[in-house]
């Protein structure tokens, strides 16, 4: 008798489901599922190939004004700058999917404690709870004033 395989096809979760779902689920399979496919979303609208013409665009025109110029060099380093989050930002995703596959998602990196949903929705590539977070920045500015 050949095996058979079943896939089980999870319904989305909303965000106020998640909210409002008991400590006791953190991170159970729907919740992974629903942040799976937010952080799936957010990589896809960083890697629209719409966005990533707009530098090379900015290199075939050479303005005759000095200020012109200035301006449009100004531009350009903006959007290299904006480049250089994105790709940092799509490399956390990444990172955060892993985690995800690993079971570690939406767990400090630090304590082990949980992160926390509310935490996630905002920014779901966190790798620490709120307080760890203070912590290393407050500490981090301090290293960087001595």
């Amino acid at each position: 008798m050949p095996e058979v395989y079943f896939r089980v096809y999870l319904t989305m979760l909303t965000e106020e489901e998640i909210l409002n779902a008991s400590d006791d689920d953190y991170m159970n399979n729907e919740q992974l599922s629903f942040f799976r496919q937010r952080l799936l979303d957010m990589r896809q609208s960083l890697t629209d190939p719409v966005e990533s013409e707009q530098i090379s665009s900015m290199d075939t025109e050479r303005a005759a004004d000095e200020s012109d110029r200035a301006t449009q060099e100004e531009q350009y380093w903006i959007q290299v700058h904006m480049k250089e989050r994105e790709s940092n930002l799509i490399r956390d995703i990444d990172k955060a999917l892993h985690r995800i596959r690993t079971g570690d998602y939406g767990f400090c990196e630090d304590t082990g404690e949980e992160i926390g949903i509310k935490r996630l929705l905002i920014r779901p590539t966190s790798l620490y709870t709120a307080e760890t977070q203070a912590r290393r920045e407050l500490q981090t500015r301090q290293y960087a004033a001595a």
